[in-house]
């Protein structure tokens, strides 16, 4: 009997020591909502449009949490320890022609330093620390867009906006980390699509489709809309109806964005109204700098996940 009140006291002692120093990973951290993405074909099923599938969450520079900068990999994992979601990115080039995450042109808003980030090498840059979005410093350095490609691996999809870097140098970096399977590519015409996919046939794009001419500018370039979200705007009204029916029928998902518009409203209350609108209006992707909140919002959405739900997993 002493025996065995000895050995269940050491093994007391043995777990709470484990709990302690983070050697069972299951309590040391919780387990982040992955999208199980392997190649380019899972990505083009992800984003293909099926009636009654699930709304898709789409992260707004990542998310704006206090505490998060945006544009961060600490920001892109805590919102995956809430939802699974994909990530709208801003890549711009430093000086030596460093591939870094910002999306403004200038430092001053987001970091602890100031004047055009074009000015700075990489080097200068890592002596800055981000801020979130309340303006409080950090102590995030600012990424490059390498780490996070990395990063990202296994666990989400990336959505590079264009701002200055050039398509060719873009397309470059995605060849060379072998990423198209979770890399995808905001093209704001037809004409950026076909660039990108005389590199590469198999990229995913999120194209500029807010009208119905922009609509008949990609349809008469030919390109794949089964390798495309639509990006139709940051509001809820009677034209997307028609958007809506031209896209679905092609087997594209179209997205809206709260990030200019129903993100600004004042209470979660008038935040969820909006969010729900989104849903119910057509849209099966909404884009929001409060991920977190906007997915909670919609939740009976984003669980319908049916055919699809062998690409939504916990890592």
């Amino acid at each position: 009997m002493i025996f065995n009140r000895f050995n269940m006291k050491k093994k007391f002692v043995l777990l709470l020591t484990a709990l302690l120093t983070g050697s069972i990973s299951g309590f040391a951290q919780s387990k982040l909502n992955v999208l199980n993405i392997k190649t380019p074909k899972d990505l083009h099923a992800l984003f293909r449009y099926t009636e009654n599938g699930p709304i898709l969450i789409a992260g707004h520079r990542g998310g704006m949490v206090k505490g998060f900068p945006e544009n961060s990999i600490a920001t892109f994992e805590n919102t995956l320890k809430y939802t699974p979601a994909f990530f709208e990115i801003d890549p711009r080039l430093t000086k030596d022609s460093v591939m870094v995450l910002m999306h403004d042109a200038t430092l001053d808003r987001t970091t602890t330093g100031t004047g055009k980030l074009s000015d700075y090498t990489y080097a200068e840059l890592q002596k800055f620390r981000l801020k979130d979005a309340e303006g409080n410093v950090t102590d995030f350095p600012i990424p490059t867009l390498s780490e996070v490609i990395e990063w990202a691996r296994g666990k989400t999809v990336l959505n590079l906006d264009h701002k200055d870097v050039p398509l060719a140098m873009t397309a470059a970096l995605i060849k060379k980390h072998k990423a198209d399977a979770f890399v995808m590519l905001t093209v704001h015409s037809a004409a950026e699509m076909q660039f990108y996919l005389s590199q590469n046939k198999n990229h995913t794009f999120s194209a500029f489709v807010r009208n119905l001419k922009e609509y008949e500018d990609y349809e008469k370039a030919g390109v794949p809309f089964t390798q495309m979200i639509a990006y139709i705007g940051p509001h809820v009204k009677p034209e997307n109806k028609e958007l809506y029916t031209l896209l679905h029928r092609k087997g594209t998902m179209c997205m809206i964005s709260a990030a200019s518009s129903y993100d600004k409203l004042k209470t979660p209350e008038e935040r969820k109204a909006a969010y729900l609108a989104i849903a119910r209006d057509g849209a099966s992707i909404l884009e929001s700098d409060l991920p977190i909140e906007a997915a909670e919002a919609v939740k009976e959405f984003t669980e319908k996940r049916g055919a699809k739900a062998g690409l939504f997993g916990k890592k």
